[in-house]
């Protein structure tokens, strides 16, 4: 299937622990050949996880014991001094170490960022990680970032987000040029804030495919590939969208069950409502890339379930796979040859 991938899993995090994490790790490795999951955390734990499914660790499903867990409230902070030997810090060790080249974890996200910057360091010319998610749109998919690391941006930390996203693009989906939107309240390059503009100029001269600034409505349009905000404007983005997908959810289901009648037609609508919740499931987008770390670091949804957990998993694997942090380096060298030629 492809080189062997080592992933560190940090088996405690999330809503639902070695439960899911376990099983999840389980159908990975069973599904391919070439994948090695250490799964971390309470040794009893995990080994009780592995009974329910009548499964033993081996070769390529290895226990590494941690005796801590960070809670999903608790504070970064606090996680990062007190917590060092807890499933998400050995978990990320290990990718630091190089015995793993990628950590998923469904654990406190804020906690797994701080810790992720602090022991793997930041890719060259990169200052600030990003939280990077793919986004079901009418043309096919999107990647959004930031969705939520960084609060305030600077213009060049718009474009070290653009770079990054379009190389995840370009790795992930083979395209070799991906259109690049800057989320903006308005098509119109007087429109925005001086951060937003400034961020505009420095794209339109950076190489990369700028679409330019995109409003709201085009992140579902599907109008460019990769869409570029700060973390504030992208996580209520996010947010917004997940409760307008629960509330449209809601309301069908409603519908549908008033009476009699609206039953009937909900069990011959069934395989169209069965199709369009295929294609906006949540659970087929799970796992944030922390993009910008020398390392493979993806952030799982924290209620994820088996099927959502292994998709984490099979990002993980796939953007070691396709070289994404070697790619993220290349570009951001051209990215910085390119700035000083303009300055100069």
């Amino acid at each position: 299937m492809g080189e062997c991938v080592t992933v560190a899993v940090d088996a405690m995090g999330g809503d639902h622990g070695p439960r899911v994490t376990v099983a999840a790790a389980l159908r990975c490795v069973q599904r391919d050949p070439d994948l090695v999951i250490i799964l971390v955390g309470q040794q009893g734990a995990i080994e009780q996880a592995l009974r329910a499914r009548r499964a033993v660790a081996h070769e390529r499903l290895r226990i590494c014991h941690a005796e801590q867990v960070v809670e999903m409230d608790e504070s970064p902070a606090l996680a990062m001094r007190s917590k060092k030997q807890s499933s998400m810090r050995i978990a990320i060790d290990l990718v630091k170490s190089g015995e793993a080249a990628a950590c998923v974890s469904a654990g406190n996200t804020g906690a797994l960022m701080a810790t992720a910057r602090f022991v793997l360091k930041m890719l060259p010319g990169i200052e600030r990680p990003a939280i990077a998610s793919e986004l079901p749109t009418m043309q096919g998919r999107v990647v959004m970032l930031d969705l939520g690391a960084n609060v305030d941006c600077t213009p060049e930390h718009l474009l070290q987000f653009a770079v990054m996203g379009s190389v995840l693009v370009s790795a992930m989906d083979r395209k070799e040029a991906p259109s690049v939107g800057l989320l903006n309240i308005g098509e119109e390059e007087i429109k925005g804030n001086e951060t937003v503009k400034r961020a505009s100029e420095l794209l339109r001269r950076s190489g990369l495919n700028f679409y330019g600034n995109v409003e709201g409505d085009d992140i579902y349009k599907g109008t460019t590939d990769v869409v570029v905000c700060d973390g504030f404007v992208g996580n209520v983005a996010l947010k917004t969208s997940e409760g307008l997908a629960k509330m449209v959810s809601t309301m069908l289901r409603e519908e549908f069950s008033r009476h009699f009648l609206r039953r009937v037609a909900a069990v011959i609508a069934w395989p169209v409502l069965n199709a369009f919740k295929r294609r906006v499931d949540p659970r087929r987008y799970n796992g944030a890339t922390l993009l910008g770390l020398r390392g493979v670091v993806i952030k799982s949804h924290g209620g994820a379930d088996r099927f959502s957990f292994e998709q984490a998993i099979d990002r993980a694997v796939h953007e070691v796979r396709e070289a994404v942090l070697e790619r993220i380096s290349e570009k951001m060298a051209m990215a910085q040859h390119i700035a000083q030629q303009d300055a100069a």
